[in-house]
């Protein structure tokens, strides 16, 4: 994993739940935990089973790392770890996630201050026991787009890419600006319906995301204007 900041990766690793017993230090503040947890949202939804590159953080109170259902990227490490994300552990791991779990996959060096890792605890809990609602920004849903998303071709000639939409115009990519990715969660394209996602500040790149692997070979014809 890149190393990346605190609000992104920091919490990959918990995707269960941890027990919450008398806090060791200071009670944590639920709204200074919200605010230290949005940018973990990059990585991280808070919707029940809407995994994203790490696992969702929704109704994880009580239960062991790596057990969060239908989320399959745990780190062997993590998953034998029989770990359980109490205070004094959870506490632990974002301190310094290597020294808890040695061979996790976290590559992260750990959030120093004390204070914020009790307001991230006190906010975790506040939203597993419904105290508070927790935004969910995770991928849009890629059955709801409009013409100009939805792709009917794709044509490839040399190092080109020419995709062709559903409002009949055509963009024109590099190959190495076009990349082909699959989601097959809830909110994917349907099946043989796939989407065109800019990923690019200028235009030039994008995703087509299609819903099944076996897909992308099919879709795609040789063609030269």
């Amino acid at each position: 994993m890149i190393r990346a900041s605190f609000g992104r990766i920091v919490l990959w690793g918990i995707g269960g739940a941890f027990s919450f017993g008398v806090p060791s230090h200071a009670a944590g503040d639920v709204e200074r935990g919200a605010r230290a947890a949005r940018a973990c949202m990059a990585c991280h939804s808070f919707a029940p089973g809407h995994h994203m590159t790490g696992p969702s953080l929704a109704g994880v109170w009580g239960r062991k790392a790596g057990t969060a259902d239908g989320f399959g990227r745990y780190s062997d490490a993590l998953k034998r770890s029989g770990t359980v994300w109490d205070e004094q552990n959870l506490d632990a791991w974002l301190k310094n996630p290597s020294a808890l779990i040695p061979g996790n996959a976290m590559v992260f060096q750990g959030v120093a201050d004390l204070r914020t890792r009790a307001d991230l605890q006190a906010y975790l809990r506040a939203v597993s026991e419904g105290r508070v609602s927790a935004p969910d920004q995770g991928l849009p849903n890629l059955k709801r787009v409009d013409a100009a998303q939805q792709v009917t071709a794709i044509r490839h000639c040399g190092d080109a890419y020419r995709v062709v939409t559903g409002d009949r115009k055509t963009q024109t990519f590099w190959e190495f600006n076009l990349r082909f990715k699959t989601d097959g969660s809830p909110n994917g394209p349907p099946a043989g319906k796939p989407v065109v996602v800019g990923t690019g500040m200028q235009g030039d790149r994008a995703a087509v995301v299609f819903s099944r692997p076996e897909e992308i070979s099919e879709f795609i014809r040789k063609e030269c204007p």
